[in-house]
C-alpha cells in the first residue's frame, strides 16, 4: 500500500531553519518525481519543490528558491526539504506526493510548520 509519512515540522522564529523528511513505503520512489507541497489555512495547495529520484534534477517555486533545498536518498526511499531563513508566510502544512504519468498523487498527513515570533 502506497504511503507517505512526513515529519520534522515545528515552531520556529523568523530566520530559523527546519528539515522536513518524507518517507515512502509500499513502493519504490526510484523512477518517479517526488514533490513537496504546502497548504496554509484558507489557501489553495502550493507546489514548493520537487526532485527526480532518477537523476536528481530539481525545481523550486520562486517563493522558496535560494532558501529551501530538496534532496533525496534512494536507499532510504526518502526525500528531504531543508528550509532556511524561514518567513511567517512559510507557515503551512507541508506534505509530499509522487508524480506518476504526469499526475500528482495524494500525499500523507503532512507536518505543520509555523513561523512566528
Amino acid at each position: 500500500q502506497l504511503q507517505f509519512v512526513e515529519s520534522g515540522g515545528g515552531l520556529v522564529h523568523p530566520g530559523g531553519s527546519l528539515r522536513l523528511s518524507c518517507a515512502a513505503s509500499g513502493f519504490t520512489l526510484d523512477n518517479y518525481a517526488v514533490g513537496w507541497f504546502r497548504q496554509a489555512p484558507g489557501k489553495e495547495p502550493e507546489g514548493v519543490s520537487c526532485v527526480s529520484m532518477r537523476d536528481g534534477s530539481t525545481y523550486y517555486a520562486d517563493s522558496v528558491r535560494g532558501r529551501f533545498t530538496i534532496s533525496r536518498d534512494n536507499a532510504k526511499n526518502s526525500v528531504y526539504l531543508q528550509m532556511n531563513n524561514l518567513k511567517p508566510e512559510d507557515t503551512a502544512v507541508y506534505y509530499c506526493a509522487r508524480r506518476r504519468l504526469g499526475v500528482w498523487g495524494s500525499g500523507g498527513q503532512g507536518t505543520q510548520v509555523t513561523v512566528s515570533s
